[in-house]
């Protein structure tokens, strides 16, 4: 069989590899992307759609979380896909969390973060989707969005395909990589560079270099309501007090050892499943529920009844929403490096692997992909 050729190859059609393709794109690079499942299917459609830089650390996270916005925001308008800049509301009800939002809103905007501190009334006046009940307070940011993943992972390779020209070579799994070779799906393909962005599955290609290094599983419960009723819109999307001790960024506060520490001794079941609650509203009204962290190199494929429960029952407290019957329960899996923001290397000339975003594919996916063209001279 005669060989196939493009400039790249990415491996894997996740929103990882998708930024990726979009970036050689950009740059007059003729693509091929492979994926080994007839559409994507792993984390990248299984999230809350949210692009989220308030959870970046400060400093080069952070901006390249911002950049990634730009690019994100760039992309969508141009490829006419649903998108809501609504921001974001991380409402407090206990007064050790009001400690710990009211300083990050004091410090936050000198390090970049154009968020403020809202009094109860003016966080209903933004939303009416949260419960007045023992309201303190919120965080309120503009920067985040949200997109519907599975609307958007299903429609991005339609646009790439028509504005650029990329190939996709749908059930085709990479089999090796041997610049200019490589061997995916029974076909072999000429090609200058290859990136690889298989998520989760990093033992498949280049596996000698992550038995070296500290990557590892997280699963993920989560949930989708039935529709919310026409014309009830969620607006921000929601976070709430569990959610500052699990974002990097809050760490600057010298209040969050108290909150830490009180939510060990209150409800020790938050810790041990890794729960911290995000709400976010599809294209279609639902709304998105979760979530767990479960981390192991082995992920059980049950889910757990009480962990869901547990998700729930915090997210009572502080979302209310017309409709509350369940109609998905799932699961995701995401690579996550204890290295660093994520993993990257070159394990052969030409070649990149690139993984290990932990929760934050969604948010940094394009401004990684810049960085990989910056570090690969393309």
């Amino acid at each position: 069989m005669a060989a196939r050729s493009a400039d790249a190859a990415v491996a894997g059609a996740g929103i990882l590899g998708l930024a990726h393709a979009y970036a050689l794109a950009r740059r007059g690079r003729s693509v091929v992307v492979f994926e080994r499942s007839p559409r994507a299917a792993g984390a990248s459609v299984r999230n809350f759609g949210t692009i989220w830089p308030i959870g970046q650390p400060a400093g080069r996270m952070h901006q390249m979380a911002l950049r990634s916005r730009a690019l994100w925001l760039e992309v969508l308008e141009a490829a006419g896909l649903p998108f809501w800049a609504t921001g974001s509301l991380h409402v407090v009800r206990r007064p050790d969390e009001a400690d710990v939002a009211r300083e990050f809103c004091e410090i936050a905007p000198a390090l970049g973060y154009p968020c403020e501190w809202l009094a109860p009334e003016s966080v209903l006046a933004r939303t009416r989707a949260v419960r007045p009940e023992g309201l303190l307070g919120a965080i309120w940011s503009p920067t985040e969005l949200t997109v519907d993943p599975r609307v958007t992972l299903a429609r991005l390779p339609d646009y790439l395909a028509e504005q650029f020209g990329v190939e996709f070579r749908f059930g085709a799994a990479v089999r090796s990589i041997d610049l200019p070779a490589i061997d995916a799906g029974g076909e072999i393909w000429q090609v200058e560079n290859a990136i690889v962005c298989t998520g989760h599955d990093f033992e498949m290609l280049y596996p000698e270099i992550f038995r070296a290094t500290a990557l590892t599983r997280a699963k993920l419960q989560m949930m989708r309501t039935h529709p919310q009723p026409a014309g009830w819109q969620l607006g921000p999307a929601l976070a709430a007090g569990l959610t500052l001790r699990f974002y990097e960024s809050f760490q600057i506060c010298k209040t969050l050892a108290a909150l830490r520490q009180r939510i060990a001794d209150e409800t020790p079941a938050y810790d041990r499943w890794g729960i911290h609650v995000l709400v976010s509203q599809t294209a279609g009204g639902e709304l998105t529920i979760g979530d767990s962290h479960e981390y192991g190199a082995a992920v059980d494929p049950f889910d757990r009844a009480e962990v869901d429960e547990l998700i729930l029952d915090y997210a009572r407290g502080f979302l209310q929403a017309p409709e509350w019957r369940i109609a998905q329960h799932w699961h995701g899996v995401y690579a996550k490096f204890a290295g660093g923001p994520y993993f990257a290397a070159s394990p052969a000339p030409g070649v990149r692997v690139v993984t290990g975003t932990g929760g934050a594919g969604m948010t940094l996916s394009f401004g990684i992909a810049e960085q990989s063209m910056a570090e690969m001279g393309l």
